[in-house]
């Protein structure tokens, strides 16, 4: 199983299968609530990492789950993979699991995410989420840029896709496609860990108090199960998300439309922050009610929950014992 076994008896169903990503439905015995789509963010990570929010989740909900395949595993003449293929993405899986539904995004997710809502606002032909819930997101890095945001905004695209974008070899499936390979997103991941060890943050708790032992190795194998990134979504994050910042610019594009976030009024929206993220910044996320401007005051929320950072808030106790009843909450009141 890809969540490798949650705390309810489930089954995972591949619904629908496309180049780059496919869609799962998580079956269990409980009743069904309302359908909830998650959107895994393309941060190189698998999907096991959203186990602890799935299994908070499926006891009252209908759960999707967009899960994206290994770059390095799609044939090249798919085409590329970039931020418009992305947001293409989304858009087919609100077309092909119809209205009544809500939408979860972290981390990496919630700019095409925010970005499909709109597109599905501006009349376009997919069908508007009733919600659209936003964890710990990097809308605008450049509010309280974290020491992430700030190396990322160091880095020149031109020498990145030199200097760490690799082509896949032959014999794989996807030979010839350019990606940001697996090892090198470990090897930053490992930097990322290091430090937080040594400073005492938020991944030093993590492995040594939050949840019991076998949770917390499970956490450990699950951060460093990576896959290969497609080169055009790698750089296209780095140069459109962290360096030009498009979308709280008003500058964003897709298919040369732009993006109009004041477009959603339908959509109720909810942000969620971790009050010591220090990867997505307080205010990154919730920015998003700012830039969403005419949903309805009564159809908004925001929650930050104190003392966690970036994981914590989709993964470990603080989410499921106070940010997971919550967005359940919402949800409940919007359907």
């Amino acid at each position: 199983m890809r969540f490798r076994g949650l705390e309810l008896p489930c089954l995972e169903v591949e619904i629908a299968q496309r180049p780059f990503y496919s869609l799962l439905e998580v079956l269990t015995g409980s009743r069904r609530g309302p359908r909830v789509l998650v959107v895994s963010p393309l941060s190189g990570h698998r999907i096991v990492l959203l186990r602890d929010l799935v299994a908070a989740l499926v006891p009252c909900h209908s759960v999707f789950v967009i899960e994206w395949r290994d770059a390095s595993l799609i044939p090249a003449w798919h085409g590329p993979f970039s931020l418009d293929e992305n947001i293409d993405c989304v858009l087919e899986v609100l077309r092909l699991l119809g209205p009544d539904l809500h939408l979860i995004a972290l981390s990496q997710s919630p700019v095409p995410c925010l970005a499909a809502t709109a597109l599905a606002a501006m009349e376009n032909d997919a069908p508007q989420p009733k919600s659209l819930t936003l964890i710990s997101g990097f809308l605008d890095p450049g509010l309280n840029p974290t020491r992430v945001a700030r190396f990322v905004n160091g880095l020149r695209v031109e020498t990145l896709a030199e200097s760490v974008i690799e082509t896949v070899p032959d014999g794989w499936p996807g030979a010839g496609r350019l990606v940001y390979p697996a090892t090198t997103q470990k090897t930053a991941l490992g930097c990322y860990l290091a430090r937080h060890l040594i400073e005492g943050r938020e991944l030093l708790w993590k492995m040594l108090w939050d949840d019991s032992l076998a949770r917390r190795l499970r956490f450990l194998r699950a951060y460093f199960d990576v896959q290969d990134l497609a080169a055009e979504i790698f750089l296209d994050t780095v140069d459109k998300v962290f360096h030009q910042r498009l979308l709280p610019r008003g500058r964003l594009m897709w298919r040369g439309v732009r993006i109009v976030p004041e477009a959603i009024t339908r959509t109720a929206l909810m942000t969620v922050e971790g009050g010591m993220d220090d990867a997505s910044g307080l205010c990154q996320t919730g920015v998003a009610h700012a830039l969403c401007r005419n949903v309805p005051e009564r159809r908004r929320a925001h929650y930050c929950e104190p003392g966690v950072g970036h994981f914590g808030t989709f993964h470990g106790r603080a989410w499921r014992e106070r940010i997971a009843p919550r967005v359940a909450r919402f949800i409940a009141a919007q359907s």
